[in-house]
């Protein structure tokens, strides 16, 4: 059966009515644009044979043919607007079939065994999701975002697939997923669908570009009328597709779809847990990690060890995974990662000296152990600024010297100095006054409970992190707010701005984890679903976050004194800070 066929074929009818009533708005559109230009012509061909001689009709007629040229000015520009504007594009990473023959070839037998045309080529997607794009658009092809044989007119559409699914899947239950996807591609090349759908993407497009200052009257507001005119059937129509695309897959691997279905469930509670818990940290210290893919491997496989949900999921592994179907796995993935951070997160295009990528191995010292003395380093700043004494008796620190920082060990995840430049000797806790754990837990003491010093402090720490950011983007960001690929904003924000509360917390968390570090033999760690984490002997400490808390929100330092007392750590000894 040939995917070009009809609708009725593949077994939907109603996709196609409802594409022929999208069509029929834009086919009146279109004569609206020409009614005034059909009167005129028929106004001067009666003034040209004499039938509407004298007054008023000169005048009518000339009004008319003014209305009318003006209208098919505004038309003609408006069309061209909506043919030669760019659809909204995923950013994606480039699959070509020399880097995935192997899955290329899985993906041509599943559309030969369904009878639809193959995709004209695979994009991958830092994301939980595959679906198919249509790349054919002049726009794409004039900016050369479509690459290979998808640039062609009236060709098949680009086949996304999420690449978290390439790692934690195998290969039978990938090739399950994709069937009603790669079915797709069936009722989208039916002429009528195919055009429904590029003047809607035209429309939308040009709705977009109708919001620039100017072009509202022109082009937007016409463009978001005819949306709204045509927005029910072509959501009826997609509706209609992806029906007949599913009808189309059912005879294939049905009893491995259920399964696949499951694993996409987990995969997406697991790459969230790791691009907020895990990459998220490292982003905001100018580091992206460069196996996001791989890492949620190890994600969901300690997901599967502490849900009984997923018991059973990790034997699995045994089996051959997708990404097997890849040429270059590590090269794949460093380029889904940098891509995931430049959606999720925002910043450069390309690595560099302050957008370097980070392995996993090196996480806990180069991520968790900066983030930790850099937010310590943070918190006695907005205490210098907001003149909290540096101790009993002791002046602001503002200005006293620290501990050099040291070079970190090749091995031990905790630094160690380096033979370059050899530690001091410790010195007196009072000759450092300010990066001291006790003066933070003085300041925020609050027998009476209401949290004034707190506030102060969390709003500080708010406005400075702030100010931090401002100055990181005004580096990055060129004329236009866009230098090298680099985009300021995320696309796709993970989460919403963290209080100052939580900021307080984070902070003071960071502060008691470096004085454990230094004084107690403990480690920064990573754990796979909750990131940054305190290691003491070897073991993790996740008792700390309701004592911090005590201190914040209720002014009440006992239980954290007791803790740091448990683990023999002085809070009046110094930290060292970045």
């Amino acid at each position: 059966m040939s995917g070009t066929g009809s609708i009725a074929e593949v077994g939907v009818p109603s996709a196609r009515s409802r594409a022929l009533a999208v069509l029929r708005v834009r086919s009146r559109a279109m004569a609206a644009v020409l009614l005034p230009a059909a009167l005129a012509v028929v106004l001067v061909t009666a003034r040209l044979t004499g039938r509407l001689a004298g007054d008023p009709w000169p005048s009518v007629t000339l009004a008319v043919c003014a209305v009318a040229v003006l209208v098919l000015l505004a038309g003609g520009i408006f069309g061209a607007v909506v043919l030669r504007a760019s659809p909204a594009v995923t950013p994606t990473v480039p699959l070509p079939e020399a880097a995935a023959p192997d899955l290329y070839r899985l993906v041509r037998d599943l559309s030969d065994r369904m009878g639809v045309p193959a995709p004209s080529a695979i994009a991958l997607t830092p994301d939980c999701d595959s679906w198919l794009e249509d790349r054919s658009h002049g726009a794409h092809r004039r900016s050369g975002i479509s690459d290979g044989p998808e640039s062609e007119p009236g060709a098949a559409p680009v086949l996304v697939i999420g690449s978290p699914f390439l790692w934690w899947m195998r290969v039978a239950e990938l090739r399950a997923l994709l069937a009603p996807v790669v079915a797709g591609t069936g009722p989208s090349a039916h002429p009528d669908i195919a055009d429904a759908r590029g003047f809607v993407r035209g429309l939308d497009a040009a709705a977009d570009i109708g919001g620039r200052p100017g072009l509202g009257w022109l082009v937007g507001r016409p463009a978001r009328l005819l949306l709204r005119l045509c927005g029910p059937d072509a959501a009826e129509m997609e509706r209609g597709v992806a029906a007949a695309a599913s009808e189309r897959a059912q005879g294939v691997d049905q009893g491995m779809r259920t399964v696949a279905q499951e694993q996409v469930g987990l995969a997406y509670a697991g790459w969230d847990r790791l691009l907020t818990r895990v990459a998220l940290p490292a982003w905001r210290m100018g580091r992206w990690p460069a196996h996001l893919d791989a890492g949620v491997v190890s994600a969901l496989t300690e997901l599967s060890r502490r849900d009984r949900l997923a018991e059973g999921f990790a034997s699995r592994l045994g089996e051959r995974p997708a990404c097997d179907l890849l040429e270059q796995p590590g090269m794949i993935d460093e380029a889904a990662s940098l891509l995931a951070a430049r959606l999720f997160h925002g910043g450069p295009a390309e690595a560099g000296p302050d957008w370097s990528p980070v392995d996993w191995a090196a996480y806990p010292e180069e991520v968790v152990d900066r983030k930790w003395r850099t937010e310590a380093a943070r918190l006695h700043a907005a205490l210098d600024a907001l003149s909290v004494p540096a101790g009993p008796g002791l002046p602001a620190a503002s200005g006293t010297p620290r501990p050099e920082p040291s070079a970190p060990a090749p091995i031990a995840v905790r630094p160690a100095p380096s033979a370059a430049a050899p530690a001091k000797a410790p010195a007196p806790a009072d000759a450092f006054g300010g990066p001291t754990l006790e003066r933070v837990l003085g300041y925020l003491t609050d027998p009476a409970g209401d949290g004034a010093a707190g506030e102060a402090l969390a709003g500080r720490l708010s406005g400075d992190l702030a100010r931090e950011e401002r100055t990181a983007g005004a580096r990055t960001a060129g004329p236009g707010g866009r230098s090298g690929g680099a985009d300021t904003l995320p696309l796709f924000p993970l989460q919403p701005p963290r209080s100052g509360r939580d900021l307080l917390a984070d902070h003071v968390t960071a502060l008691v984890c470096c004085a454990a570090v230094d004084s107690a033999g403990a480690d920064p760690g990573l754990d796979w679903l909750d990131g940054p984490v305190l290691l003491v002997g070897g073991e993790r400490r996740a008792d700390l976050a309701a004592r911090v808390l005590s201190l914040v929100e209720d002014g009440d330092p006992e239980p954290l004194r007791d803790w740091l007392a448990e683990l023999g750590v002085r809070p009046e000894k110094p930290v060292r800070l970045v």
